[in-house]
């Protein structure tokens, strides 16, 4: 092909450009252009802008899509149909993406519109989901570097408009114009059996729920009106098999669209129907409701509050947000088999925190400044409701991934319900030590049994050993021992009967104010008390206590079971850490009253200085 003049004076001034070797070659021809004859430049290079666009940055893919279903949404559609589908040898696979609805579809020059970079018709609108123009654009090309739109207001009449990065890279003009959208009467044929064809994924057929049984169904189960975005050959994915990205999909629409799904919206991906998932346990059409297991169903609103927040910090109009702070039923569920708990209703997620603008999850996880970083954050939730209003103030971006607070904004959220949730964490470690304290009445633990076998081992022996004589003589005072040492569920009876039995004790208790342990040696038996209130316990003993019971959960066998001879089991271990502290401290601690100061004072600033570490 012969090179014009002008093409060859272009070249040697591109070469003086120090662009990249994948740079678009028509956005460099127009730019060494300019360079050279000093011409007028665009606000936007396009052929430069719309690959750029392609790096705005989703946190996964399901992030993206999300763009696509705010749309649909925004414009009414009652059913959307997300798909992945997969083609192509194992490692080799070619995933071409899809979003569907049933919305009024749009007319050709909305549609014209609708393809254009901020071209929107609901441009700064904050009443409802999206407000840019950008979403649907910087979504699909996140994903593939081509975007063909699909729209229709009557049947047979559909008008479709593309986006192609590579195409717009290789225009060599100074402005990129859309073309005007092409009049089709019928799908192209990859795109139609998206609505004919099974899905790889679910492997089992029976579980999809196909829009149309054949192709001649198709221009009557597409509707009247809709729109369809479709983006094959994606390259930009989150993983790489259609299977997991569906899974992904599904996990996170269910909750993000939580309001919209309990209100009837029809949501699909890859021909299966998704069900609200609620993170608050607070609505009765979620998908929690279903377990069989559940004896109580949903949690407690425990305070709801309209709180007046400031647009801006320095400015004096207000917009309205609602908190509300649940309370998880977790007197009957904690004792629910840990993979209920975990697979079923996902307690462990770390979706303390739910945040929705105008109706629609933008965040869902931890707020550690708000709540607490302890592992009783996982039996309550908080959710806020704020409307477009407050972008600025709780930090939205275009994307509408996450939040990020003014600090003005946390401070009167904090100030709205902040003794509430302090209360509430009270409650649930009070109760969680409660818990730890119920075992099997009448006798001793895993630990002290294991502790009081290998006594005899002990190279130095307690002080103040009892004769079987002397025992006999101490019944009274075991007796008083034992009603002190009364384990929730025992009779006084079976309390003595384990008490009489058990040369190591260990109790629970609930103070604010105590250190992390407590020891005595008290009629032949060391008696160590564990604080359920010190953070050493929520951040150590019953999160080992749990893992034990997960594994068990999984083993199929129960917490407490016999250890091996070799293995302790973990928490049992960590018993007889603190249970040969306790002989240790009652040896030294009985040999002079000024030991037994010095002891006393380590343990206070140990336990203190343990706290500190685990919460500043």
């Amino acid at each position: 092909m012969a090179i014009t003049e002008q093409d060859s004076h272009e070249q040697t001034d591109a070469n003086a450009l120090a662009w990249g070797a994948d740079a678009p070659r028509g956005g460099k021809a127009v730019m060494a252009r300019i360079l050279k004859e000093n011409a007028t430049v665009p606000l936007f290079f396009g052929q430069t802008m719309i690959q750029s666009l392609r790096d705005v940055g989703y946190n996964h893919t399901t992030s993206a899509l999300c763009e696509h279903v705010d749309n649909a949404i925004q414009a009414g559609a009652t059913e959307i149909r997300v798909y992945f589908r997969q083609v192509g040898k194992r490692g080799e696979y070619q995933i071409d993406a899809g979003v569907y609805d049933n919305g009024p579809g749009m007319s050709p020059t909305v549609l014209k519109v609708a393809t254009a970079l901020g071209g929107s018709t609901t441009f700064g609108n904050r009443n409802d989901i999206g407000r840019f123009g950008m979403g649907m654009k910087t979504a699909a090309l996140s994903m593939s570097p081509v975007m063909e739109l699909y729209s229709w207001q009557e049947p047979g009449a559909i008008y479709s408009m593309t986006l192609d990065v590579d195409a717009i890279g290789k225009d060599r003009s100074n402005l990129i114009e859309l073309p005007e959208p092409q009049l089709l009467t019928a799908l192209p044929d990859e795109v139609a059996e998206l609505f004919t064809k099974p899905m790889s994924y679910p492997k089992d057929h029976l579980e999809q729920e196909l829009l149309a049984s054949s192709s001649k169904d198709i221009a009557d189960c597409l509707g009247r009106s809709g729109t369809i975005v479709y983006m094959p050959q994606c390259d930009r994915l989150t993983y790489t098999k259609s299977g997991t990205l569906a899974d992904h999909a599904v996990k996170e629409m269910a909750r993000v669209y939580r309001r919209a799904l309990g209100a009837g919206l029809k949501l699909f991906v890859n021909n299966r129907r998704i069900e609200p998932v609620d993170p608050t346990y607070s609505m009765s059409n979620a998908r929690h409701m279903r377990l069989e297991e559940l004896q109580v169903k949903l949690s407690r609103l425990i305070v709801s509050k309209q709180v007046p927040i400031k647009m801006s910090e320095r400015g004096e109009e207000t917009a309205p947000v609602t908190i509300k702070l649940y309370r998880l039923p977790v007197e009957e569920w904690s004792s629910l088999p840990r993979k209920i708990l975990r697979n079923d209703l996902k307690v462990f997620d770390d979706n303390t925190v739910s945040i929705l603008r105008n109706d629609r999850e933008v965040f869902a996880g931890p707020m550690p400044w708000l709540t607490t970083r302890h592992s009783v954050a996982h039996w309550y939730r908080v959710q806020i409701d704020f409307p477009g209003a407050l972008d600025e103030a709780f930090g939205v971006a275009a994307n509408k991934q996450g939040v990020r607070l003014k600090g003005y904004v946390e401070d009167a959220i904090k100030e709205a319900i902040g003794g509430e949730i302090t209360t509430i964490n009270d409650e649930i470690k009070r109760f969680q030590g409660q818990q730890a304290a119920t075992r099997e009445p009448a006798k001793p633990s895993a630990s002290e049994a294991k502790a009081a076998d290998v006594d005899s081992f002990q190279q130095n022996p307690l002080p103040g050993a009892i004769t079987p004589e002397e025992e006999a003589q101490l019944e009274e005072n075991l007796r008083g021992l034992a009603v002190t040492l009364k384990r929730g569920d025992e009779t006084q009876e079976q309390a003595l009967e384990r008490v009489k039995n058990s040369k190591y004790i260990i109790d629970f208790k609930h103070d604010e104010y105590w250190p992390f342990y407590d020891v005595k040696h008290q009629f032949g038996r060391v008696i160590l008390t564990v604080n359920t209130a010190h953070p050493f316990f929520s951040e150590l003993y019953e999160p080992v206590r749990k893992i034990e019971a997960s594994q068990a959960d999984g083993d199929g066998g129960t917490v407490g079971a016999t250890p091996t001879a070799t293995k302790p089991e973990p928490i049992i271990a960590l018993d007889l850490l603190l249970l040969s502290l306790a002989r240790t401290q009652s040896r030294l601690g009985d040999a002079s009253e000024e030991n037994r100061r010095l002891l006393d004072a380590l343990r206070r600033e140990w336990s203190e200085t343990y706290r500190i570490q685990l919460t500043a």
